[in-house]
């Protein structure tokens, strides 16, 4: 049996997630508080359900508040940064 992997193995785990959100925060340096929403279906009722959640991402673009952004998964930078802005995709006005 040989070590190599297969083909199928390589190209899935290497993949990053790649989040969409909105600043919410920009006090601290280098670093911004993104909002990430994601809305489904309930499973028994149906009914559309909103949820969202908090994390902080390496920012070197000097990203503003209300700015829609898109994070990418990276390795740990501090205790909670686990996230860093690829690209700002809209600006605030």
């Amino acid at each position: 049996m040989s070590q190599e992997n297969t083909p199928a193995e390589s190209l899935t785990r290497g993949r990053r997630k790649v989040r969409r959100g909105v600043v919410a925060s920009n006090k601290m340096t280098k670093t911004v508080v993104v909002k990430l929403e994601r809305s489904y279906q309930h499973p028994l009722y149906g009914k559309t359900v909103r949820s969202s959640n908090r994390v902080k991402a390496h920012d070197e673009m000097s990203c503003d508040i209300g700015d829609t952004v898109e994070i990418m998964e990276t390795r740990p930078l501090s205790k909670e940064k686990r996230w860093r802005v690829v690209r700002i995709i809209e600006k605030v006005k």
